[in-house]
């Protein structure tokens, strides 16, 4: 089977999950992170060196305010677990994204649980809160500006690879596969920049009932698709 090296994942389909099953919005979230952990160890049980996954972007603010808050909550416990599941699991956690906007209680759980497991190995694990990819272009430019500046940087030096430098998930390298779940169809300013040649797997699962055989399967899709970049086949000997 040929392994996608980066996947990036929008979970999708919370919130509708646990409406069809007549509890509150906030029940599919807790289940949609608990689920979160499976797929985790599913990807690294198969092989994909990089996980990328949109948990909260920077369009859900505008959500009720007991949705946000409820959010922000399980995103508290599920930022205490994650030393353990990295520690557990050798897992690298890095949150992209925004993170000023968050409580300072947050900030500080982010930049704790990245300390702690920048040394491991096994996975890289990129969480995407309060994300954007129009606003992460546009912290890289400015970025990008303030070296040109201050002259640490020419104006001859920008590149598609200079600039991916001062992209969030840097060094990450750009997803291989992207998978959408709960039926929808559309980016929704998830990774512009970096999915410009990854393959995309929509799938009408909603993200709480997303498995290990979902997974296989969009894993399995990817190895059959025959991918060109302007034409020419990844696969020199084809």
């Amino acid at each position: 089977m040929n392994i996608p090296k980066h996947i990036a994942i929008i979970v999708d389909g919370n919130g509708r999950w646990a409406k069809k099953k007549g509890m509150p919005r906030s029940y599919g979230h807790v289940k949609g992170c608990k689920n979160l952990e499976n797929i985790c160890e599913y990807i690294k049980e198969v092989g994909v060196k990089y996980l990328t996954i949109y948990a909260f972007s920077t369009e859900n603010w505008k959500r009720s305010k007991d949705e946000v808050d409820t959010l922000m909550n399980i995103f508290r416990n599920y930022l205490k677990k994650c030393k353990k599941i990295a520690k557990k699991d050798n897992i690298r956690i890095k949150v992209i994204g925004d993170i000023s906007k968050f409580s300072p209680d947050i900030i500080r759980a982010i930049e704790d649980v990245e300390e702690y497991s920048k040394d491991f190995t096994e996975l890289n694990f990129n969480i995407a809160l309060n994300y954007g990819g129009r606003d992460e272009i546009i912290r890289a430019i400015k970025k990008m500006c303030g070296k040109l500046l201050d002259n640490s940087m020419k104006l001859e030096d920008i590149s598609e690879e200079s600039f991916s430098s001062f992209l969030d998930t840097y060094p990450s390298p750009d997803p291989d596969l992207m998978i959408r779940t709960s039926g929808e169809k559309r980016l929704s300013n998830f990774l512009p920049w970096q999915l410009t040649y990854a393959e995309f797997y929509f799938t009408d699962v909603m993200w709480p009932d997303f498995s290990k055989e979902d997974l296989i399967e969009a894993i399995e899709e990817f190895g059959r698709r025959k991918r060109r970049f302007g034409g020419v086949k990844e696969d020199k000997d084809e």
